[in-house]
């Protein structure tokens, strides 16, 4: 939640990326791994822990910054649940990648009650974990196999042909050696109305470069690198929570 709270308040980003998984008893929580070891104080599998469990865990424990502090351990920080974030953050939209099949129906109950399918975009890499939410009404993301038949009807100039049934591709510049993003890339998915999101970009240049080629959304562990870019290249307002010396 922490690491949310800076990433729209100080730097202003417009659309929070992140993971749900499902505890035992049934919280669809926000954690990117299946075990918590690697960044709490604690270790198990999200889906074998109760809430009452996971929420007593520093989720801050193993998180260290550029000069290798750890700022956030012994803070308070914790796994938030979905519902939470979707309450603490009403105007900012989210993109949710469901990690497993069991979260779909809880997480899809969360978007009604809330009613934000304006701004929750659904994202499934596994096939079977897209189709067990089928029937959202909101966005959806490309899972891995709708990405690879949209790269092959781009390359084979079948795009007029083609017939998606999501409205964003969520995309790695490389994949494995093969390029994925290029120029042509973006061209052919805007012709059918889909939105391209790169992934993970920390570089100056290559943020640059990806602006620069017509891509729609830029996924980054590094907001206050791309944020002063978005202002001066993309004619975004300051970051809301800059201090005025730094702009």
């Amino acid at each position: 939640m922490e690491a949310f709270r800076l990433a729209v308040n100080r730097w202003g980003v417009d659309v929070l990326e992140t993971d749900a998984r499902l505890t035992s008893d049934g919280e669809v929580v926000l954690m990117h791994d299946a075990e918590v070891g690697r960044t709490c104080d604690g270790d198990g599998n999200v889906a074998e822990m109760s809430w009452d469990r996971l929420r007593t865990l520093d989720a801050g424990y193993h998180f260290r910054d550029l000069d290798g502090e750890t700022p956030f351990r012994g803070r308070g920080v914790s796994i938030p649940r979905f519902e939470e974030v979707l309450g603490a953050f009403p105007h900012t939209r989210l993109n949710v990648d469901t990690k497993c099949g069991r979260v779909a129906q809880p997480l899809l109950e969360i978007i009604r009650r809330h009613r934000a399918h304006d701004r929750v975009l659904i994202a499934a890499e596994v096939e079977t974990h897209r189709s067990a939410v089928r029937g959202y009404t909101g966005p959806w993301g490309a899972s891995r196999r709708d990405i690879g038949r949209f790269w092959s009807a781009a390359h084979l100039r079948l795009t007029p042909w083609f017939r998606p049934d999501f409205d964003a591709l969520q995309v790695p510049e490389f994949w494995h050696g093969i390029r994925v993003v290029s120029p042509r890339f973006v061209s052919e998915a805007h012709r059918l109305n889909l939105a391209v999101h790169v992934w993970v970009v920390d570089d100056e240049q290559d943020m640059s470069r990806f602006l620069a080629w017509g891509v729609d959304g830029i996924q980054t562990d590094r907001p206050d690198v791309l944020s002063p870019i978005l202002e001066r290249e993309a004619r975004r307002p300051p970051p809301p929570g800059l201090p005025d010396s730094d702009r």
